[in-house]
């Protein structure tokens, strides 16, 4: 087979795999993992793409700095060199390492920055979410909607024991209500806690957001697909503290409508 003709046929085969077979996401943690889970909102697509370009600067830094290294064990020993040479300073070279690694800094600071404004970033939110920790569980409220009553959606989101899993459920991460929003929609995040210091902390979404009593933080999430996304409570909130996962269920903004109605008339 020759190279036109192999080039030709991985052609194909990659056409076919992108218009025929489905890919699965990862929105999970996975035994093993090393990466980040699969991206579902801009901040985090953003997080992994500066993360690789530092990764490629990091690893020329990381292969310079080891041949110096070689470098001084061949040539610095008695071996190669018995009679030493005696020098006092070198000007030019402290220059040289003093500025280098300081425009190195410079270049790496500016998608950083911009990076870390965008996370911060506000957006007129078209709906919010408020998330509160309580030990060991978390308590979601639509601060948007009334109910007939007067107040607010809100429910409370409770790990399901390993004894009342389904086939297929991840074990530690399921939960008995799943938070529900919609896709391609400016939403803001409220979390807080009702006792200790918890973590609302979602990798897909690019989120860690302490949650702190009497402190309300907020960010903001724009989801881009469709999905259940998993997560945990990061941080060491006391002894049930691996039980507070989140499990946030993207969904189309029809079905989110549907499911709002749906609550309203159960309240």
């Amino acid at each position: 087979m020759t190279l036109f003709n192999l080039g030709i046929f991985l052609f194909c085969f990659f056409v076919y795999i992108g218009f025929f077979v489905n890919f699965s996401f990862l929105d999970a943690s996975s035994p093993w993992q090393l990466g980040f889970q699969d991206p579902a909102t801009p901040i985090m697509e953003g997080i992994i793409s500066f993360h690789h370009d530092l990764m490629f600067v990091l690893i020329i830094i990381g292969i310079f700095v080891m041949w110096i290294l070689f470098r001084i064990f061949v040539l610095f020993n008695s071996k190669a060199n018995p009679k030493p040479t005696i020098f006092v300073h070198g000007t030019l070279i402290e220059i040289v390492w003093t500025i280098i690694p300081a425009l190195v800094l410079v270049v790496i600071a500016i998608p950083s920055f911009s990076l870390l404004y965008s996370m911060d970033e506000c957006v007129d939110p078209s709906l919010t979410l408020k998330a509160v920790g309580h030990q060991w569980y978390w308590h979601y409220e639509y601060s948007d909607y009334e109910t007939d009553s007067g107040d607010s959606i809100m429910f409370e989101s409770y790990m399901i024991p390993e004894e009342e899993l389904s086939f297929g459920d991840f074990r530690l991460l399921e939960v008995d209500n799943r938070v529900v929003l919609p896709v391609n929609t400016h939403i803001r995040l409220i979390v807080t806690s009702a006792d200790v210091l918890h973590c609302w902390a979602m990798p897909s979404f690019g989120v860690k957001l302490d949650a702190c009593p009497g402190r309300l933080n907020q960010t903001s999430l724009f989801i881009k697909r469709e999905g259940v996304f998993y997560g945990q409570c990061s941080e060491i909130c006391g002894v049930n503290h691996g039980f507070m996962p989140i499990a946030v269920e993207a969904v189309s903004l029809t079905d989110y409508v549907s499911y709002i109605l749906s609550k309203i008339e159960d309240c």
